[in-house]
């Protein structure tokens, strides 16, 4: 009887862990989304004649880099927060948040 009860109890405890194993097995991680931001920034001036639509700040969190992305509508360009020029193009845009 003893060797009955023994083998009862690890053959319970050998489907449990096969149990809990199976459920680990079948998790899934989440999928994964690609990074997309600014990881430069450019200087130079965004002509007039390009029409923006609106604009957000991102800030530095590696890869991405401290900037102003201005928003057309097909396009968006990276801009340095530092330039002059940003506070003029600023002027009248809305501010697109995520």
């Amino acid at each position: 009887m003893a060797w009955t009860s023994r083998l009862i109890t690890v053959a319970v405890l050998i489907a449990l862990m096969g149990c809990f194993t199976g459920a680990l097995g079948n998790y899934r991680r989440p999928t994964r989304v690609g990074v997309s931001c600014c990881k430069e920034v450019s200087k130079a001036r965004i002509p007039p004649a390009i029409k923006l639509i609106g604009y957000k700040h991102q800030n530095a969190l590696s890869p991405c880099v401290d900037a102003i992305i201005f928003y057309t509508e097909k396009e968006k360009y990276c801009s340095d927060p530092k330039v002059r020029w940003i506070k003029d193009r600023l002027k009248g845009l809305e501010q697109i948040m995520d």
